[in-house]
């Protein structure tokens, strides 16, 4: 069997990461915000989950608002870059000085693969991902490993890009290369989720906009938070005058009262781990309740 396309530089992923580690929290101003709602999202959620697993932690800065609002969890960041894990380490190094409730508070820190984390089976209760999905070859695997470690009734709880995402870009330099990441749509993360297990799925999108003085700004805030693009499918080489001057005038032309926006479709979504329906040899699980048949 064919080995399945590759789509993502894994290896980039790194780099460019790695580049951004030491000023991506100066950056990093919507990966905060899409935190921050789905922190709020977690007001309408009945859980206590004695672990949590920050997937994609890259600084960390969501395991100090997750610490906040679950005091008593043990909290794990996983991140594929070292570099950014250690910039979270001195981060919350120094954090602990400034606020007493971080102190005693050293949560494991991992660099691992999404799709294979050193964790045991049935082991976390929530599991938490911002803004890290679109990174990866394909989700499939990543949710499969989720599902693996998530409790039974522990929740997945995630947000990702949508199509939408720089579609200005993508549109400006109209040269056939690929200039931003592969973005998949929330309909098709809802069903590999079902594909994976979870059940009751919940799915949503909103879009935000975003808007700069210029379009290098816009290059520069993608390159200084580690989000320019790392397809195998983008342009290699250096690209000419000539190129970038098309590029920037045709993103010129989107400009409203002196300022170029920038989509940002930002999906939501959130799955339950349910009991399992089929044994793992396969068998159909069968459950009553001996309770029920006295009545």
């Amino acid at each position: 069997m064919a080995a399945p396309a590759q789509f993502v530089d894994r290896r980039q992923v790194q780099r460019n990461f790695a580049r951004a580690a030491s000023c991506y929290d100066e950056v990093a101003i919507v990966q905060r915000e899409v935190g921050a709602r789905m922190l709020e999202r977690l007001d309408y959620v009945r859980i206590e989950p004695e672990r949590v697993l920050d997937l994609g932690c890259g600084t960390g800065a969501s395991l100090t608002a997750l610490h906040e609002r679950y005091p008593g969890a043990l909290l794990i960041g996983a991140d594929l870059s070292e570099p950014m894990l250690r910039v979270g380490q001195r981060q919350r190094s120094r954090l602990r000085w400034l606020l007493p409730f971080l102190r005693g508070n050293r949560p494991p820190l991992v660099a691992a693969e999404a799709t294979a984390l050193p964790l045991k089976p049935l082991s976390i209760g929530l599991l938490w991902s911002n803004l890290m999905l679109h990174w990866l070859d394909d989700p499939l695997p990543a949710f499969r490993e989720a599902h693996r470690l998530l409790e039974v009734g522990g929740l997945l709880m995630f947000s990702t890009f949508g199509p939408d995402t720089l579609k200005e870009l993508r549109t400006s330099f109209g040269d056939g290369h690929i200039h931003t990441q592969r973005f998949t749509d929330l309909h098709d993360y809802g069903d590999m989720l079902l594909e994976c297990g979870f059940a009751d799925p919940v799915m949503d999108a909103e879009v935000l906009t975003l808007t700069y003085t210029s379009f290098d700004d816009l290059l520069n805030d993608l390159r200084r938070s580690g989000s320019a693009c790392a397809m195998q499918a983008r342009r290699r080489g250096l690209m000419g005058r000539s190129t970038w001057a098309a590029a920037r005038a045709a993103y010129d032309q989107l400009a409203r009262d002196g300022r170029l926006p920038a989509t940002v479709e930002v999906v939501y979504g959130h799955a339950w781990k349910a009991q399992p329906k089929k044994s793992a040899d396969g068998r159909t699980i069968v459950r009553f309740d001996p309770k029920e048949r006295l009545r």
